[in-house]
């Protein structure tokens, strides 16, 4: 019996969407990354474009070496461009911006609308929002780590990172290991995770900001079955997932997070813990990768920091993993 023409038609492109959903969920984790990474390029450069005719509005930096008052480009420029204009320090050391005195601001984030506008360093009075946003990144960070580290026959699926807590001694990211059932790390693979933190900070790549709306963000991440069950709940809100890139690394993150991996100095990875019999995770090879690390220019001896290692070492357990 055949079928008539319109069914065989649904038929077919049913079967050959399932063929591009079953090659994408087969994605080597390099080629699922890069596709990531296209994706997000393409979709910034779309954004760009729905700008339109440019409007301009009035910055008002408050601060060193003196106050004064720019004007920007609506929607393209952001606190770094802004920063060029004050001097090669600013741009630098400025972690955060700080809008209208109450809104922390990515300093890669476009400016929407006319505002004051302060820089934000690791060393102000009140660093709390700062320190967050650096413990973020460092999260973020060691999730694009954990996906470049491991040789290309190890599937690497990214699950979650926790909100910054500097209370529990560690930045964190938990890591699906599918293929690798009873991982112990040795002291030489915690080094090499360690020495592969430190290449990604030392190109001092800077950390993008982009909204996409969540079917596209079901698209980036078509790859990933946590990722994917994770964005309907982040997308409630407004319908809008927020995106961060660190070179060619994609990842989702609620933000703020800090100007770039140059701002991340002394770091290491201080272990990898299975989680077994948690009621954090139903995933099976589920893995949490722990670090340390310290602002670039912050000053710590090595004995103290390998104090500060030791405690980093130590599992942390969580109730709840928010992004």
């Amino acid at each position: 019996m055949k079928l008539p023409i319109s069914q065989l038609s649904q038929f077919i492109i049913r079967q050959s969407n399932k063929k591009a959903f079953l090659s994408i969920r087969c994605l080597s984790t390099q080629e699922a990354t890069e596709r990531r990474h296209h994706l997000f390029t393409l979709e910034k450069k779309r954004q760009l474009e729905l700008v339109g005719r440019i409007e301009k509005i009035e910055v008002k930096y408050k601060g060193l070496p003196q106050e004064c008052t720019l004007v920007m480009n609506k929607d393209i420029s952001t606190p770094y461009d802004c920063a060029k204009h004050l001097g090669e320090w600013h741009m630098e050391s400025s972690a955060l911006a700080l809008l209208d005195s109450s809104v922390h601001w990515d300093m890669h984030r476009p400016l929407s609308e006319s505002c004051t506008l302060e820089f934000q360093t690791f060393n102000i009075a009140e660093p709390q929002q700062v320190n967050k946003a650096f413990w973020r990144t460092c999260s973020l960070v060691l999730g694009a780590c954990a996906s470049v580290a491991f040789k290309d026959n190890v599937t690497v699926k990214l699950h979650s990172f926790p909100g910054p807590d500097i209370r529990s001694g560690s930045f964190i990211y938990d890591v699906d290991l599918p293929t690798l059932p009873d991982w112990q790390p040795t002291q030489q693979e915690l080094h090499t995770l360690s020495a592969e933190y430190v290449k990604l900070t030392r190109r001092n790549d800077l950390i993008e900001r982009l909204e996409v709306g969540e079917a596209l963000a079901l698209e980036m991440f078509s790859d990933n079955e946590h990722k994917t069950k994770q964005i309907p709940d982040i997308a409630k809100a407004n319908g809008k997932v927020t995106l961060y890139r660190v070179g060619n690394h994609v990842d989702i993150s609620k933000g703020p997070l800090i100007s770039s991996t140059g701002q991340i100095g002394k770091v290491t990875v201080s272990s990898v813990h299975k989680l077994l019999g948690s009621s954090e995770s139903d995933v099976k090879q589920l893995y949490r990768f722990q670090g340390v690390a310290l602002p670039t220019g912050a000053i710590l001896n090595h004995f103290a920091f390998s104090i500060l290692t030791d405690r980093a070492k130590k599992l942390v357990r969580l109730y709840k993993l928010l992004l």
